[in-house]
C-alpha cells in the first residue's frame, strides 16, 4: 500500500515505462496486500510467517520495477532470508502450538491492535490525500541514483546513523527478551517435572 502512494505521489517519468510495468506493480501490490492479510488472519504462526516471507519477495519485486536492485537485493537476503529464519526459530523455541492459551493471552491485545491498525490507516489516507493533491510533489528522474550501495551508505552513516543505531539497540533487546523467555518457560517445565 505505501508502494502505491509513492507511486502515484512520485511518478517516475521515463520513456521505457510501458503498460507491462504497471500491471507488475499493480499485480504485485496486490499480493503483498493479500499475503500480508494472511499474515494477520493466519491462526497457525508457521503460516504467518511463510505469508510474511511471500509479501517480501513481493515488496523486492517492487523494488526491481523501480529501478532500486540493491535494495531489492538487501530486502530478499536480510528479511526474507536472515529475519524470517530468525522468526521461525523463535516460533520453534517459543512453542506457540497452544492456540487456546495465547488466545487467552492476547484478548486486550486484539482491542489495542484494531485502535493502533485504525490511526495508523486514518494517517496514511490523510498522508496520500496531502501528497496526491499537491503540486509540488517531487518528480524523479532516472538520472538520479535512488537505490545504489553508494547513497544509502551515505545516508545511513550520515544523515541516519542515530536511528540506525537505536534499530540496532532494539533488536539487541528484543533478543535478550527471547533468551529471557526461554528461560522462564524452562525454568517452568523442570519445576513442573520435579513437583510431579
Amino acid at each position: 500500500m505505501f508502494g502505491a502512494i509513492l507511486w502515484f505521489a512520485f511518478p517516475i517519468n521515463k520513456p521505457g515505462d510501458t503498460l507491462l510495468q504497471n500491471a507488475l506493480f499493480f499485480v504485485l501490490g496486490g499480493v503483498v496486500v493479500i499475503s500480508a492479510l494472511c499474515v494477520i488472519y493466519f491462526r497457525n504462526p508457521i503460516y504467518s510467517a511463510l505469508a510474511l516471507v511471500t509479501a517480501l519477495f513481493a515488496v523486492a519485486g517492487l523494488f526491481i520495477i523501480l529501478e532500486a536492485y540493491f535494495v531489492a537485493a538487501v530486502q530478499v537476503i536480510v528479511y526474507a532470508g536472515a529475519i524470517m529464519v530468525l522468526f521461525l526459530f523463535v516460533i520453534m523455541l517459543l512453542n506457540l502450538g497452544d492456540e487456546e492459551s495465547l488466545e487467552d493471552r492476547l484478548s486486550w491485545a486484539k482491542r489495542v491492535a484494531v485502535v493502533i491498525a485504525s490511526l495508523f490507516f486514518a494517517e496514511v489516507f490523510y498522508i496520500t490525500i496531502k501528497l496526491v493533491g499537491s503540486v509540488n510533489a517531487p518528480k524523479v528522474t532516472s538520472g538520479q541514483p535512488v537505490g545504489d550501495p553508494k547513497t544509502i551508505g551515505e545516508l545511513l552513516f550520515t544523515k541516519f546513523l542515530l536511528p540506525f543505531e537505536v534499530a540496532s539497540l532494539i533488536l539487541l533487546a528484543a533478543l535478550i527478551g527471547v533468551i529471557t523467555l526461554v528461560h522462564r518457560r524452562s525454568d517452568e517445565r523442570s519445576h513442573t517435572s520435579s513437583d510431579t
